[in-house]
């Protein structure tokens, strides 16, 4: 082989090597903007979690095929109206018991999660689940976790009590499939009274 023929071969591969490592570039790429629009801020969580883009983005994956695998049903019109009727109950005694409401308030977001065929585990693998389907209330779900969590240790004053409920009648709503409202701070907006 004569010195051309060698440089010859030696610029297609190096040719090959660049559109393939372009290529590659632009398959990650597309795979994060695809995974930052379907999570949302559960996202830039996942980044912030595991320090790293493509570690988050691999868990991100991960949460995909394990929601593939689940069996997410719709209520029937029966179970619908049932736990209506339970939250509306619930959100009446928050007057007289705004600290027993909102443990009630987590239970009955579980009990629907899980009668709608979401997996029952710790809150975390709860959150990472309802992230695939449901990406913008997750959030919403981890400040109410977080305030349960302050109210069981006798930590959480009315007013974060009533925001926790809140949150979780926005992700009750979510998952009963009823239009979820604003959030809105005004007890009018959301029949939950105020308390000083």
């Amino acid at each position: 082989m004569t010195a051309s023929t060698n440089t010859i071969i030696f610029a297609i591969l190096l040719i090959a090597v660049l559109v393939a490592v372009i290529a590659w570039v632009s398959v990650q790429r597309r795979r994060s903007l695809r995974l930052r629009k379907r999570f949302g801020p559960e996202y830039d969580l996942a980044v912030s979690h595991y320090r790293s883009r493509s570690k988050a983005e691999t868990e991100l994956l991960k949460r995909e095929q394990r929601a593939a695998r689940l069996t997410i049903v719709p209520l029937t019109s029966a179970d619908a109206f049932r736990f209506s009727q339970a939250w509306n109950t619930l959100q009446g005694r928050f007057i007289d018991s705004p600290k027993g409401v909102v443990a009630e308030a987590d239970h009955l977001v579980r009990e629907l999660m899980a009668k709608r065929g979401y997996p029952m585990g710790d809150f975390e693998r709860m959150a990472a689940d309802l992230s695939v389907h449901h990406p913008g209330i997750v959030p919403t779900y981890r400040a109410a976790q977080a305030i349960a969590a302050r109210d069981a240790r006798g930590e959480a004053d009315t007013e974060e009590l009533r925001k926790s409920l809140i949150y979780y009648r926005t992700l009750f709503d979510e998952l009963l499939g009823v239009a979820p409202e604003k959030l809105a701070t005004e007890p009018s907006a959301t029949g939950i009274p105020v308390h000083s």
